[in-house]
């Protein structure tokens, strides 16, 4: 974009502010198009679904109404008393009243359209009066065992519909209406028969031409159908059908796609019968008008494009003009020419700009660096004993301060981040400490030995109950700063107020020194420089306590050394004016004993003590007595613990070798030897290849092999016998460790000691 002319850029913006929205309305509306015309679509196709349930609702209900009026009007009550088809023709009367009751079967047929057949069974006959076969005997017309099987969980007086196909394949809907004592006194069944073609006109009535639709039962069978040969099969198996109407509502509509075409799927549901309606038809059919309309609208939507194109060329370049001549003016008479020749207006004059504020920033920081540099450096030198010139530019009162902030367990401070992270942290801890001082108390701070920070604090005269509170509680928050950016507590030590800059290092001493009190203190202490008398100080000696504590580690006694290590503690803790010279004469005193008890009694101390480095540098760096009495602690727990490690490997490496050396005629198992001696396997091998230099294997096999040979050269037995005595259970076996460890095998050894005596 750097390299791209501000006109063509201007022309791309403006092109992207007219075409973008006009492409994204476009895109909008045509989908709002097609998703309003699929809703509208899909609401037709619902409201013609349930026009035609209604209208084969009705039609179905008006039969149900003729049949039950049929039934009503007593026109099977003179034929009641014919039980037999015999009875019926053997008078012109009967069969006459027979004949009437078909008449009224006919008239019933007529109307409603659609009507196939339909037939009257008496209760217990064996004849039917139909409109097929007129009357006629059961024995010729279909069986009568499906109505018992459609009636069975009939209640009332109503009748049931019942999908079926005929013994001539017609598929037909029947009516099984029952003649009880509620509707009739005659006991009998009427079964009216509506062909399944004309139930399926009156769902395809109001359906658009290609749709299909579909009736299934409240068990999911198939009752019209355009395909015929899905009559009465299971209609939940046919595409999308079993999803469709699991869902909660009982109409709708949905979208699905099959065979690659989008099509709409409504469904009805029956209050009255339980019946499902479903209809389905091509989308792609019905939404040719809607697509045409869209493929219209992208059109105009191009050329609107193409129009706004040419206008925003041609606004581009008027806008852009003014521009284009001030970077020309400035390209001119500047030296940035050849440097931003490929560049374009605007990357330029942000380039220039850039230049003129890094120049502006650069002498910026310079002037300040100068500024902290100086005032560092004068500290420094005033840390040092010496006045800089014009101090009272920095530090312009009158009395002085020194506060020392040192970081608690500097080692682990050290081991837990490294040289980068340390920097980083002086830099913050730096500015943090002269930012916490309110007005009227100046701070400069400096860093000055490993983990120490220097706060000088300069203060006006005549204030100092003032400033101590003031300056007491800078120095809380800066314990509470210092913990949270470092993850270390931190001991502060303030000097006492000197009225001259000349004495700002003798104060540093007195920090200094003070800070070697957290020892006693504790740390995350803030401690105030007191003068003591010289009589005030007190020197302790812990001779009684090394002593005891020589004699504990003779005897093994740990728990008798930690004892006088605490009593060393308290006693040290309950002195308020020792120094800390003297606490660490008292350590390093007990230390230098014990090296020199361990050596003059030959115990070698170079794992336990010495291996550890300089230990008396490591003590000098500890903080606390607490960190002092565990490090001691866990030394001579080592000591302790290697004194008893190395005699009882001496024991068990004495009773092992004795073991073997009494039993090596036996087969041993060695894992269960050190079970029996208490100690582990690896261990048993250990302590005796450190006793002599073989491995157990070897050296068990060795001991064999010096008894073989004495019994080769002193006695008559054969290789095989020689072989059991020592322990070996097949001669093979004993001939090759023989020549392992020999050379030659039994036979040849024998035959050369002999020669050779």
């Amino acid at each position: 974009m750097k390299k791209i002319p501000m006109m063509l850029q201007l022309a791309v913006i403006l092109f992207c502010i007219m075409a973008i929205p006009t492409a994204i309305l476009t895109w909008y509306s045509g989908a709002q198009i097609i998703e309003n015309s699929e809703a509208a679509i899909g609401e037709s196709a619902l409201a013609g679904l349930n026009a035609n349930r209604k209208l084969n609702e009705n039609a179905l209900a008006n039969l149900a109404q003729d049949t039950a009026r049929l039934a009503a009007a007593n026109v099977f009550e003179p034929i009641r008393g014919f039980e037999t088809y015999n009875e019926v023709n053997s008078s012109y009367s009967n069969y006459t009243k027979a004949k009437s009751v078909m008449n009224e079967l006919l008239n019933l047929n007529r109307r409603v359209d659609g009507v196939s057949s339909s037939y009257f069974y008496l209760t217990d006959s064996d004849y039917v009066i139909s409109t097929d076969n007129a009357i006629t005997t059961l024995e010729r017309y279909e069986p009568m065992s499906w109505t018992t099987e459609a009636l069975k969980d009939q209640r009332g007086i109503s009748g049931v519909w019942v999908p079926r196909r005929l013994a001539s394949g017609e598929h037909v809907v029947s009516y099984v209406y029952p003649l009880n004592r509620l509707s009739s006194p005659t006991s009998g069944l009427i079964v009216v028969n509506m062909k399944e073609s004309q139930v399926g006109k009156y769902l395809n009535t109001a359906e658009a031409e290609g749709s299909s639709s579909l009736l299934l039962g409240a068990d999911g069978k198939v009752i019209s159908h355009s395909d015929k040969s899905l009559l009465l099969t299971e209609g939940f198996e046919l595409p999308f059908v079993q999803e469709i109407l699991n869902q909660a509502s009982d109409e709708g509509y949905t979208f699905r796609e099959l065979d690659g075409n989008r099509m709409v799927y409504a469904w009805s549901r029956s209050a009255l019968s339980g019946w499902w309606n479903v209809s389905w038809s091509s989308m792609d059919e019905l939404m040719a008008e809607s697509r045409e309309m869209q493929s219209n609208i992208i059109l105009l939507t191009g050329a609107i494009i193409v129009l706004g194109t040419v206008l925003a060329v041609v606004l581009a370049t008027w806008l852009s003009r003014p521009l284009r001549q001030l970077v020309s003016n400035i390209r001119s008479k500047s030296g940035l020419e050849i440097a931003s020749r490929n560049r374009n207006e605007l990357a330029f004059l942000d380039m220039a700009f850039k230049r003129m504020q890094e120049e502006e920033e650069g002498l910026f920081r310079l002037l300040q660096e100068r500024e902290e540099d100086t005032r560092s450096f004068a500290v420094h030198r005033l840390l040092r004993g010496e006045i800089p010139p014009r101090i009272a530019e920095v530090f312009p009162e009158a009395n002085y301060r020194v506060a020392v902030v040192s970081i608690d367990r500097y080692r682990v401070y050290v081991g837990n981040t490294n040289v980068e992270t340390r920097s980083y942290h002086r830099y913050l801890l730096n500015t943090k400490y002269e930012s916490l001082f309110p007005e009227g108390i100046v701070a400069h701070s400096v860093y000055h030995t490993d983990g120490c920070i220097v706060i000088v604090l300069n203060f006006a005269s005549g204030e100092d109950e003032c400033s101590n509170i003031l300056i007491q509680q800078a120095l809380e928050s800066i314990r509470d700063e210092s913990l949270e950016l470092l993850e270390h507590t931190v001991t502060i030590a303030v000097s006492e107020v000197a009225d001259a800059p000349e004495m700002v290092a003798e104060r540093l001493l007195e920090a200094m020194e003070l800070i070697k009190q957290r020892i006693i203190k504790g740390a995350g202490s803030i401690m105030y420089w007191q003068e003591e008398e010289e009589h005030s100080r007190k020197y302790l000696d812990s001779e009684n306590s090394e002593r005891r504590i020589l004699n504990f580690l003779d005897a093994g006694d740990l728990d008798g050394i930690f004892n006088e290590l605490e009593n060393i503690r308290s006693q040290i803790s309950t002195e308020q004016h020792i120094s800390y010279d003297n606490i660490m004469f008292i350590y390093h005193q007990l230390i230098g004993t014990t090296i020199k008890h361990l050596r003059e009694n030959h115990i070698s101390t170079g794992r336990t003590v010495m291996g550890k480095g300089d230990i008396y540098s490591v003590l000098a760096a500890m903080d606390t007595l607490d960190e002092l009495e565990n490090y001691l602690q866990a030394l001579f727990r080592e000591i302790i613990q290697n004194l008893d490690r190395g005699t009882g490997e001496t024991n068990h490496g004495e009773r092992v070798i004795q073991y073997l050396k009494d039993h090596y005629k036996e087969e041993i198992v060695l894992k269960d030897m050190s079970t029996e001696f208490g100690i582990s396997y690896s261990y048993m091998r250990k302590i005796v290849y450190e006793l002599t230099g073989k491995s157990m294997i070897d050296y068990l096999n060795q001991l064999r092999i010096d008894k073989a040979k004495e019994l080769l050269l002193d006695t008559d037995l054969t290789i095989k016998q020689v072989a059991a005595e020592v322990g070996y259970y097949n001669v093979q076996s004993f001939n090759r460790f023989f020549r392992k460890y020999e050379g030659m095998p039994p036979s040849s050894y024998k035959t050369a000691k002999s020669k050779g005596s």
